[in-house]
């Protein structure tokens, strides 16, 4: 690397953390790091005191904030950190071209880590930090949507990978000759409700049907729903008398694997035909808990719905047409593109998109 192109380098570099560092004042208010930070403390103090392991939900519930506040409390003093250590780094290394590369690529990942900072900002509706429950249900197109419903399953188990998120199935229903009927999962981490919340909506798949003898093209949809899990501190009053709970055998693997007990829990609240299921345990007890638990939110995010419709049908109206439409695309012939009918983002890699790599469109989304 010739003088002229490590000095460019440098001012490259320079320049870039000048912006970071820039940024964090506004970021600081957007988080509300003091706040946070004498939160913690502030937990630390009640955790500590004697008794507190008393009430183990309380315990649990400030468990959970401490640990959610920890996270994003130390990213961004993390960030802070590394935006004055990697100033300090420029005139030691500014003769050695392999450490300033590699400076570069370190720069380069903090101002990722400082765009994601910057976007969780935006998420500040109501249980944008909560859990996800997400399920996926077959459209039309017969065996290839079925096919495409797991397909748009394993991606969502694939970007939960990515992130880190934990994935727990609580309901999950075979096709006969291919794909899923159905599936549902709980996808925990933070803020998997804000970004996966992006994902509502109607997927369509374009593709040379493997199920076709003839090769021909065919055009399948799968729909996407998305939830918050809540947590007990929100009431949802359900009256057992509103409930039928049916019990029924959970599909297996086969051979000395196939569940021989009625496991499986099936739950209708009669007074809204809301129908919850839960086959992922062996235990029909915690099957019912699990399906209780799903009804709970569902419940609650009913209710959410039709208050938004009493206040402002316009914007209920919207909401109901972003969960009832197409949203993307996804073509593997006659060409190969993924793209976002909201947002007009798209990718011809459709590969990595089924393999997980959906975050730039959550992201254009959230932006938009």
């Amino acid at each position: 690397m010739s003088t002229k192109d490590t000095a460019n380098l440098i001012y490259e570099i320079q320049r870039t953390l000048t912006a970071l560092e820039g940024k964090f004042s506004a970021l600081s208010r957007a988080i509300k790091f003091d706040e946070k930070s004498a939160r913690l403390s502030e937990l630390d103090q009640q955790m500590n005191e004697p008794g507190f392991w008393t009430n183990l939900s309380l315990a649990q519930s400030y468990q959970q904030e401490k640990s959610q506040l920890s996270r994003e409390v130390e990213r961004f003093r993390q960030a802070l950190v590394s935006i004055s250590d990697y100033q300090e780094l420029i005139d030691l290394l500014k003769d050695d071209e392999s450490s300033l590369l590699e400076l570069e690529h370190d720069v380069a990942r903090l101002a990722e880590l400082v765009s994601s900072i910057e976007l969780e900002c935006m998420l500040n509706q109501e249980h944008d930090k909560n859990n996800a429950i997400l399920s996926v249900n077959v459209g039309q197109g017969g065996v290839d949507s079925q096919d495409f419903s797991e397909m748009l399953m394993r991606m969502y188990r694939r970007y939960a990978e990515r992130r880190g998120y934990q994935v727990s199935v609580m309901e999950w229903q075979d096709a006969e000759e291919a794909g899923i009927k159905s599936a549902t999962i709980l996808v925990s981490g933070s803020y998997a409700y804000g970004y996966l919340k992006a994902e509502i909506g109607v997927h369509r798949l374009v593709r040379i049907s493997p199920f076709d003898s003839g090769a021909r093209r065919h055009t399948s949809f799968a729909s996407v729903w998305v939830i918050p899990e809540i947590d007990d501190s929100i009431e949802v009053d359900i009256n057992p008398e509103d409930l039928r709970i049916d019990t029924f055998r959970a599909g297996g693997a086969g051979g000395q694997h196939v569940n021989k007990t009625d496991s499986a829990v099936r739950i209708t609240h009669l007074p809204t035909n809301t129908v919850v299921a839960c086959q992922a345990e062996r235990s029909q007890t915690k099957n019912k808990s699990t399906a209780m638990k799903l009804l709970k939110a569902r419940l609650y995010e009913l209710e959410k719905r039709k208050r938004l419709a009493e206040r402002d049908k316009a914007e209920a109206q919207k909401l109901e047409a972003s969960f009832g439409s197409q949203i993307r695309n996804y073509v593997m012939a006659p060409y190969r593109l993924v793209k976002d009918l909201r947002t007009g983002y798209e990718v011809g890699n459709v590969d990595a998109v089924l393999d997980g790599d959906i975050q730039p469109f959550i992201e254009a989304f959230l932006l938009r």
